[in-house]
């Protein structure tokens, strides 16, 4: 018996339907951050190995997939390490910042960029999670002040919402809270990478799990208790106005909570419609944010939809040049099945025709019903019609046209008709 024929594991086929949707969804998101005067680039799927591997990607580098050298020896003795020199991107934001440090003579600051385009993991496959998947990003090079990330949300905001995406909510934090927490807890700088790799796993495991597996880390049980106390009594703290009466730690910087509180008071002028949250737990788990943090939900909570912060040291790591930068992406692949695509106010046609019709007579027709702005395709009329009706149907066409050769052979085509599925 011959094997079934599948994509490579983690990967997979996408079918004329979800095609459809996936480009409508891209088309709308394209037109809306170009209307906020975002210009879209385009970075390489492979970046030098060094580079992706710099400590800025969190747990992402992980998940590298390693492009082999070429011109190896099959018999030249190499350690794993000295084999590959690239590696496939595993998000947009390293690729982007290498980019303005590559051209930033031609660029006019500040920079907003938009980048669209497939990154790569090698995660465990499973339900909603791919090896290969879409990324949506915006970013804002050059913009030191709480706008960038303020213009970055409300872009997104209006990009979701033009797809029919409403309610949603932004949690929003910063790295400088989060770092000023556990430092007020005790917990050594050295250490606060691991402890926020825990503390991001709190919508998954609960403040609980979470305590648990910093104990199980070895961290020093009064840091932990510490870092307890403070997270119980933060957790309900919600209201970002409310940052400001001294409820929390001396340790965290003003600086922090005061760009926390512009965001919130700018957002509910040009987003009023978005529902602003702090959560202290927010981490996003990128090794190279900096300050503000933030992530959108749909109503009912579940996976973030959206993604991103404040990261103004990474241009500067390859150009020598500190670069303030702020950027937000979509999770492209997770709001798919949550939108529709509108009807086609043209209509899309399917003209049917029987085997061995008039090539000529049916491109000529074809034409004539595309020169009304409608999509029309050529399809072969089938022995049993109502299931390849339910097909049409499904595939978006909304009319039909049949054709047939009368008794003097000449090709005879009916009006447009409505095409319904049983």
């Amino acid at each position: 018996m011959a094997s079934k024929v599948v994509p490579a594991r983690g990967m997979r086929d996408i079918l004329p339907v979800e095609k459809a949707r996936r480009e409508h969804a891209l088309h709308v998101i394209r037109e809306v951050y170009r209307s906020f005067g975002f210009d879209e680039v385009e970075t390489p799927a492979m970046e030098d190995l060094s580079r992706l591997e710099s400590g800025q990607g969190g747990e992402n580098e992980k998940m590298l997939f390693k492009v082999m050298r070429r011109g190896l020896a099959a018999d030249e003795p190499l350690l794993p390490a000295d084999v590959a020199d690239l590696g496939l991107r595993f998000d947009l934001t390293v690729p982007l910042t290498r980019y303005v440090a590559s051209n930033a003579a031609s660029l006019r600051m500040p920079f907003k960029a938009l980048q669209i385009g497939p990154v790569w993991r090698a995660e465990r496959p499973q339900k909603g999670r791919y090896r290969q998947f879409v990324q949506c990003d915006i970013d804002i090079v050059g913009e030191a002040g709480t706008l960038a990330e303020v213009e970055l949300v409300t872009a997104t905001h209006t990009a979701l919402t033009r797809l029919g995406l409403t309610g949603t909510t932004l949690r929003i934090n910063d790295r400088g809270v989060l770092t000023g927490l556990l430092t007020g807890c005790g917990f050594a700088a050295d250490d606060h990478g691991s402890v926020l790799i825990t503390v991001d796993k709190a919508d998954k495991i609960g403040l609980d799990g979470v305590l648990a597996e910093l104990r199980a880390k070895g961290f020093a049980e009064e840091s932990v208790t510490a870092l307890e106390k403070s997270l119980t009594e933060l957790l309900p703290l919600t209201d970002v106005a409310a940052l400001g009466t001294g409820v929390l730690p001396d340790a965290i910087p003003a600086g922090s909570i005061a760009d926390l509180q512009e965001i919130a008071r700018a957002l509910a002028v040009s987003a009023p419609d978005l529902d602003v949250r702090f959560d202290v737990t927010l981490v996003r788990g990128m090794g190279y944010y900096t300050g503000p943090i933030f992530e959108m939900s749909l109503p009912g909570g579940g996976s973030s939809i959206a993604g991103g912060g404040r990261y103004d040291n990474m241009v500067g790591r390859f150009s020598g040049r500190d670069l303030p930068a702020a950027g937000f992406s979509i999770g492209f692949e997770r709001i798919i099945d949550e939108i529709s695509v509108p009807q086609d106010a043209a209509g899309a046609i399917a003209l049917v025709h029987p085997a061995g019709a008039d090539a000529g007579e049916l491109l000529r027709k074809q034409r004539e019903l595309q020169a009304g702005g409608a999509r029309v395709a050529l399809v072969r009329q089938a022995k049993r019609m109502q299931p390849l009706f339910d097909a049409l149907v499904a595939e978006g066409y909304s009319q039909v046209v049949r054709a047939r050769v009368d008794d003097e052979g000449v090709l005879e085509f009916s009006d447009p008709s409505p095409l319904t599925a049983s």
